[in-house]
């Protein structure tokens, strides 16, 4: 299989987490971190249901990933997230050596790789990843304009109903 299969194979495993995320009520994001081949960790966001600013699937991944190596380097691995890390997961990833990180759909608002900042890739930091970005992209990206479509349906399906009880 080339790397781009490879790369898609993972990425529709961090789908998968998306969903799980989705499920729940949270929003769309999975993560998968796969050493030597084989998926050492598996997230998905976990914010609403845990009410903790830090459960973002990257996050949940590294320290899932973190215990099973047994180290805090995790070098020799790749993340497969369906979308591009914040400014947080960014400086968790530098932080835990990932050496690559595959991501779906850019975050235009809040993206740290390529979209606002390119912390992957500063040269000023003791560590730089390799970056492929837009695998499966569209499906990622799809999946989270549907999450927060129906939010905003949502809510004004809400405050219609308030409006016509007063």
């Amino acid at each position: 299989m080339d790397v781009f299969e490879t790369d898609r194979s993972f990425m529709r495993l961090a789908i998968e987490e998306a969903k799980m995320a989705e499920a729940l009520g949270e929003v769309p994001i999975g993560a998968v971190i796969v050493h030597e081949g084989n998926v050492i960790a598996r997230a998905h966001n976990l914010r609403e249901t845990s009410q903790n600013a830090v459960t973002h699937a990257e996050l949940s991944a590294i320290q899932e990933a973190c215990q099973t190596l047994g180290s805090w380097r995790l070098e020799q691995t790749t993340l497969y997230v369906t979308l591009e890390p914040c400014p947080m997961c960014a400086g968790a990833i530098l932080q835990s050596r990932i050496p690559r990180v595959v991501y779906g759909a850019r975050d235009p608002k809040g993206g740290c790789v390529d979209s606002l900042y390119r912390l992957l890739n500063d040269p000023r930091f003791n560590h730089e990843c390799d970056v492929t970005e837009g695998i499966m992209g569209e499906e990622c990206g799809d999946m989270l304009s549907a999450f927060f479509r129906a939010i905003r349906e949502r809510k004004k399906s809400e405050k219609k109903a308030a409006s016509e009880i007063e």
